[in-house]
């Protein structure tokens, strides 16, 4: 690359996107997976099912990235060049809400994860965790305010904070042969609840699949550190199997050491739960200690992405104009400020209703479906309408780019279908207030709006999701 612009080759490539995928989840995912139903047979099916799907979104940004690396405006541009503005801003809202609403769940495992060593937290989501949570996103929100992006050694403490734990772990648990074969294949046959349909069982896994892996689409943002470009696809192919790797070999020694029933009752981090059962109390703590490092960088990480997106959104003319206002330090003030009072409203949701870390996790995945979705369909349309576009920007057989995107749009829909009928009725609820916002930015510049017919049905069946979920909610049909 001209001007030495790369530098990293593929080893650095590839650790740094395992970096940016393997966030809190892996911590939670062997009890959540138990707590879900499922047996290790169905919960075997359903990283089966997400390995071939995310395989294929990871491949869906690699591409477009080559393809079209003029669309510089984040996921959501994708959906904008496929389907028009309100689609494009439904996209670019849908990740804002997402990534809010990974900072209110982030929040709510770390005050769990605290409760070990101080247990006024009780699970994290009690008046106590909501005041330090509130506290917390406040101080990160003075701190970016600042200009400060990223405190120096934030990512190296929550690198090693989070992969140290984890890498231990595994070890202890094989090297202590605490893997016991006879309760892994007990649950293998049975899960938690019994009688449970094993489409149910499947169904039930895959939203805690897809959140483990919410991240993959920024992978491809460091293509341009790469010292050779075709280094990127493998690097990221790399880092994608050996995150499988270490979600499957999290989830199946986890079943090996407690049966399904006892898993799904642990408290969140649920690896320390086993780790304390597999080894002793270090076990827990060492779990919990990484989790609470790992968790308050994060946290400052999602600050500065939750208040970015809607600002570089309102910088080209998606969101409103007031978005893209910035301070003396060139921080978006008013992003920032909006996005952590919405913040705050869930976590006085949390305090008051019986939803955990996991409720919000799942809308938080939610969100994100339709970037996910919009992304592959705008690839998929690619693919068979203009293949010219591929020639000299990417190898590989057209087939096989092709199947990327049509299995990238199957098993979105797949899984959105999967985040039953409470997340479909909170995210049409969610995506609702965004009529307004984006029908605003574009009085503002004069633009027309809801101008094809494919936005007047989007909007149509928007306000009617959302119409039927507040009766389904009033009348006591859905509760969260």
């Amino acid at each position: 690359m001209a001007h030495g612009k790369g530098n990293l080759g593929i080893f650095r490539l590839a650790t740094t996107v395992i970096t940016l995928i393997m966030g809190g989840g892996v911590f939670t995912l062997s009890g959540d997976q138990a707590a879900g139903g499922a047996s290790g047979a169905a919960i075997l099916t359903a990283w089966s099912i997400s390995g071939v799907g995310v395989l294929c979104l990871v491949m869906t940004f690699y591409a477009l990235s080559r393809i079209k690396p003029e669309l510089k405006g984040g996921i959501y541009s994708y959906a904008n060049a496929g389907f028009g503005d309100f689609l494009g801003f439904n996209s670019a809202w849908g990740y804002w809400i997402s990534a809010l609403l990974c900072t209110v769940s982030f929040s709510a495992l770390l005050f769990g994860a605290l409760a070990y060593f101080f247990p006024v937290f009780g699970e994290g989501t009690n008046l106590a965790s909501v005041i330090g949570a509130s506290l917390l996103i406040w101080f990160y929100v003075f701190l970016v305010s600042r200009g400060i992006k990223e405190a120096t050694g934030v990512n190296a403490v929550i690198t090693i904070s989070k992969f140290v734990p984890i890498f231990v772990g595994i070890t202890a648990i094989i090297f202590l042969q605490k893997f016991d074969l006879g309760i892994f294949m007990a649950n293998m046959a049975q899960g938690a609840e019994s009688g449970m349909p094993f489409f149910d069982q499947v169904s039930s896994t895959m939203m805690i699949t897809i959140w483990v892996f919410v991240g993959i689409e920024g992978a491809v943002a460091i293509s341009g550190r790469a010292k050779k470009e075709r280094d990127v696809g493998k690097a990221t192919i790399i880092a994608f199997v050996c995150v499988l790797s270490i979600y499957l070999m999290v989830s199946m020694l986890s079943m090996g050491v407690m049966p399904l029933s006892e898993l799904a009752e642990l408290p969140n981090p649920a690896l320390a739960g086993v780790m304390e059962h597999a080894v002793g109390q270090w076990g827990a703590i060492l779990i919990n200690g990484g989790v609470v490092l790992s968790l308050v960088g994060a946290m400052l990480g999602y600050t500065v992405l939750s208040s970015e997106s809607p600002y570089e959104a309102a910088e080209q003319g998606v969101f409103i104009k007031a978005f893209a206002k910035t301070n003396k330090k060139g921080a978006p003030i008013v992003t920032l400020v909006v996005t952590n009072i919405i913040v705050e409203a869930f976590l006085i949701i949390m305090l008051f209703s019986d939803s955990t870390y996991q409720f919000f996790y799942t809308l938080s995945a939610g969100m994100i479906l339709l970037p996910y979705l919009l992304s592959a369909a705008y690839f998929a349309k690619l693919a068979f309408t203009k293949p010219d576009a591929f020639a000299g920007k990417i190898g590989g057989n057209m087939v096989l780019w092709r199947v990327f995107g049509v299995l990238g749009v199957v098993y979105s829909f797949f899984l959105a279908w999967a985040s039953g009928a409470v997340g479909l009725t909170i995210m049409s609820l969610l995506y609702a207030p965004g009529i307004l916002v984006y029908i605003k930015g574009k009085k503002e510049r004069n633009e027309p709006y809801l101008a094809s017919a494919l936005d007047k049905v989007v909007v149509a069946i928007i306000l009617v999701a959302a119409v039927v979920s507040i009766v389904l909610i009033a009348t006591g049909q859905v509760a969260f």
